[in-house]
């Protein structure tokens, strides 16, 4: 993926000014800037959630208007909020949101990865935010997508959930994925690439 002068206003206000990043397969892209400096507006505008103000963005070298289907069907976005059914179980939700089957093994074996062996059949409400957050990761083990895009991946997570999501990652790029993230927190993984939105210059890869 390509991006080049991308632009973002909010009413009359730049809120992403002539932004130029690069993902390749096999890495890890973390987005960095203060609050409010556009990181959640970025990834929105990478997942076609919003239109840019300007630029454009090439995938496998194509406009993205030009192979719209072909990079939505590639794509997974993680947001910093949950975005689950509350009244719906974990087990559902999952199936919901992945297309699986009620009650398939592959659902039911992730929820165990997580760490929510016998929680399958109980209402989100009723979970943590920390198990809803949990029900929402399982989705990177069942997601077939090249590019990840992850905000806030590591929020309400104890440090078992923080390595879980960091291995999730490491065993994605391995095998020819791409992630790119925002996240306050430390990243406890080599090689991780930075891009700044305050002086928006393409990053290179540091040690984390």
């Amino acid at each position: 993926m390509t991006v080049n002068d991308l632009r973002f206003e909010r009413d009359d206000i730049a809120v992403i000014n002539d932004a130029c990043l690069t993902l390749n397969d096999g890495e890890i892209l973390q987005i960095e800037g203060p609050n409010g400096s556009g990181k959640t507006t970025l990834l929105r505008i990478l997942t076609t959630a919003l239109q840019p103000s300007g630029g454009e963005i090439l995938y496998q070298g194509q406009i993205l208007s030009e192979c719209r289907f072909d990079y939505l069907s590639n794509i997974l976005f993680l947001g910093h909020q949950s975005a689950l059914k509350l009244t719906l179980t974990a087990e559902e939700n999952l199936s919901w949101i992945t297309s699986e089957l009620p009650g398939s093994i592959s659902v039911l074996n992730a929820l165990e990865r997580v760490g929510l062996r016998g929680y399958s059949d109980i209402p989100c409400h009723s979970l943590s935010a920390g198990q809803q957050r949990r029900v929402a990761l399982a989705r990177l083990l069942l997601s077939n997508a090249k590019i990840w895009f992850l905000d806030e991946p590591f929020a309400a997570l104890d440090g078992q959930g923080v390595k879980f999501v960091e291995q999730c990652m490491e065993r994605h790029v391995n095998g020819g994925g791409a992630v790119m993230l925002t996240t306050h927190q430390p990243i406890g993984m080599e090689s991780v690439r930075r891009y700044s939105l305050v002086d928006s210059s393409d990053g290179e890869a540091l040690d984390a």
